[in-house]
C-alpha cells in the first residue's frame, strides 16, 4: 500500500491489490490447482473404483471409509485455517509457506493411499483408512492456504474471475489427463497395482515442480493491517456472515451431487453404456469447454453477475441429471449429451465459487475490521468436504444397493439401476436444492463493489489520521 498527500490534505491510498494482476502470477495460481489435482481429482476419479475393483474392499465398506474419512477432512480443514490466519512469515506471507513445506508430504501420502500391500482384509483396510487420512490431513494444510491465497492476491472481481479461471483450467487438465489416458485403461481392475503406483510417483515429482512455480509467482497484494489474527477476531468475522452461510449450505449440497458423479461416473460409461472410451471423449470435450468457459467469465460475470450464472449453472446440472438417469442404455448419443450438459455447469460453478468465496472475506472485514482469509475459506471448504464425503458415499452405497459385482463383470438389472441413480439421479436432486438455497444469497457484484470502496475509504481515513498523529508528535 501506497499513500499520497492530495491539495487538499487528505490522504490517498493506493493498494497493489486494486491493480491487473501480471499474467505469471494468474498462471503460476492455475500451476497450484493444477498440482492440488494430481492428488485430489486421482482420489475423487479412481479411489472408490481401486478399493473395489484393485484392492478387493466391497462398496459398502468402502463407501463408510469414503464418508468418515473426509468428514475428518473437513475438520481438518478447519485446524487448517486456524493455523493459517495466526501464521505470518516476513518474506513469503500468510499462505505460500504452507503450500512450500506441506506439497512434498502430500505428494508421497497420494502414493502411499494408492499402493495398499496385500495384507488380508483387515490390514489392507487399516492401510486405507491411515493412508487416505493422513492424505486428507495434508491436503487441508496444502489446500486451505492455497485457496485463500486468491483473496490476498487482488479485490477485483474482473481478476479474481481470472484466477478462478485459471484454477479451473488447472484442475480440468489433470483431469482430462486422466480421462483421456488412464480411464481408458480401466476395463480389469484386478492388474491396476502397478499403473497407480506408477502414476502417483510421477505425479509426486510433476507436482512438486508445479507446486514451487505457485509459490514463486503468486504472491500477496492486498493490505493486510492485522497480519497474525486472533481466535477471537476469527469467529467475529464468521458470525452474521450471511453470504458466506449461504454459500457454504449450497456448495455443500452442490458438491454432494458433484462427486456422486465425480465417482461413479467412469461405472456408468463402462457399465450402463457399455462405452468406456467415450470417457476418454468426455475429456477432451471437457478441454475445450473449460478453455471456452475460462475466456468469457469474466465478460459473462461482468454482465449479468455471479450469482446469476451460478444459478444458471445449476440447473444445467440438474437437467443434465435428468437426461443420464432416464436414457435408454441404446440411446448412447442421448446419455452422452445428457453428461456433458452436466458437466457444463459444473465447471460453472466451479470456476465462479471461489471468486465468490474470496467476496464474502470482504464481506467479513468490512463488518470487523480484520480480514481473515484462512478462517473463512477453512469453513467454505469444511462444508464442501462435507459435501464430496456425503456425495463419495452416497454413490458407493448405490453401488451397494444395486449389488453391485467387483471386477466390472456383467452387471445385473438393480445394479445398473444403482448406477444410474449414483450417476443422474443424485447429481440432478441435490443441484436442485443448491439452487434454492442460492436464490437467497445476498452479496451482488455491485454490493461487493461498494463494500471494497468503503473498507478502502476507512482504511485511508485510519491512515490520514496516523500521519497527522505522528506530525503533531514531530512539532511537540
Amino acid at each position: 500500500m501506497t499513500s499520497q498527500k492530495q491539495a487538499d490534505g487528505s490522504t490517498q491510498v493506493a493498494s497493489k491489490g486494486s491493480g491487473p494482476l501480471p499474467k505469471i502470477s494468474i498462471l503460476g495460481y492455475g500451476a497450484g490447482d493444477a498440482a492440488n489435482n494430481l492428488a485430489f481429482t486421482t482420489a475423487t476419479m479412481f479411489l472408490l473404483l481401486y478399493y473395489t475393483d484393485v484392492v478387493g474392499i466391497s462398496a459398502a465398506a468402502a463407501g463408510t471409509l469414503l464418508l468418515v474419512v473426509r468428514i475428518f477432512d473437513a475438520f481438518a480443514d478447519v485446524f487448517a485455517g486456524r493455523m493459517v490466519d495466526k501464521t505470518y512469515h516476513k518474506k513469503l506471507g500468510k499462505f505460500r509457506p504452507f503450500i512450500m513445506f506441506g506439497s512434498i508430504p502430500l505428494l508421497l501420502l497420494s502414493v502411499a493411499t494408492f499402493s495398499i500391500p496385500q495384507i488380508g482384509q483387515t490390514g489392507m483396510l487399516i492401510w486405507a483408512y491411515a493412508s487416505y487420512t493422513l492424505l486428507g490431513l495434508a491436503y487441508s494444510f496444502v489446500n486451505i492456504p492455497f485457496g485463500s491465497l486468491a483473496g490476498a492476491m487482488t479485490q477485483v472481481s474482473a481478476e479474481r474471475a481470472k484466477l478462478a479461471s485459471a484454477r479451473t483450467i488447472g484442475a480440468v487438465a489433470v483431469g482430462s489427463f486422466l480421462g483421456i489416458f488412464i480411464a481408458p485403461l480401466m476395463k480389469n481392475g484386478e492388474n491396476l497395482q502397478p499403473l497407480f503406483t506408477t502414476l502417483t510417483i510421477i505425479f509426486a515429482v510433476v507436482g512438486t515442480g508445479l507446486y514451487m512455480f505457485t509459490v514463486f509467482t503468486a504472491k500477496e497484494r492486498v493490505v493486510r493491517e492485522v497480519p497474525k489474527v486472533s481466535l477471537k477476531q476469527s469467529v467475529s468475522t464468521l458470525k452474521g456472515n450471511k453470504p458466506l452461510l449461504l454459500l457454504c449450505i449450497s456448495s455443500f449440497l452442490f458438491l454432494t451431487g458433484q462427486l456422486a458423479i465425480s465417482s461413479i461416473q467412469i461405472y456408468y460409461f463402462r457399465d450402463v453404456l457399455d462405452s468406456l472410451p467415450l470417457y476418454a471423449v468426455m475429456s477432451i470435450v471437457n478441454i475445450f469447454l473449460t478453455f471456452g468457459l475460462a475466456a468469457a467469465l469474466p465478460r459473462v460475470v461482468a454482465l449479468v453477475g455471479k450469482k446469476r450464472l451460478y444459478l444458471v449453472a445449476g440447473l444445467l446440472m440438474a437437467a443434465g441429471g435428468l437426461i443420464v438417469f432416464f436414457a435408454p442404455a441404446t440411446m448412447v448419443w442421448l446419455a452422452f449429451t445428457g453428461v456433458l450438459i452436466s458437466q457444463m455447469g459444473i465447471m460453472l460453478v466451479s470456476m465462479l465459487v471461489w471468486a465468490m468465496e474470496a467476496d464474502t472475506v470482504e464481506y467479513g472485514e468490512w463488518r470487523t475490521g480484520v480480514r481473515s482469509e484462512g478462517i473463512t475459506y477453512a469453513l467454505f471448504s469444511f462444508t464442501r468436504k462435507t459435501g464430496q464425503a456425503v456425495g463419495g458415499a452416497l454413490a458407493a452405497y448405490a453401488l451397494a444397493w444395486g449389488g453391485y459385482a467387483s471386477g466390472g463383470g456383467e452387471q445385473s438389472a438393480q445394479a445398473i439401476l444403482g448406477i444410474r441413480a449414483g450417476s443422474g439421479l443424485l447429481p440432478m436432486v441435490f443441484a436442485l436444492l443448491a439452487i434454492g438455497v442460492m436464490i437467497a444469497y445476498p452479496l451482488t457484484d455491485a454490493k461487493h463493489k461498494e463494500i471494497v470502496a468503503e473498507i478502502n475509504a476507512r482504511r485511508a481515513n485510519r491512515l490520514e489520521t496516523a500521519l497527522e498523529e505522528r506530525d503533531a508528535g514531530e512539532k511537540a
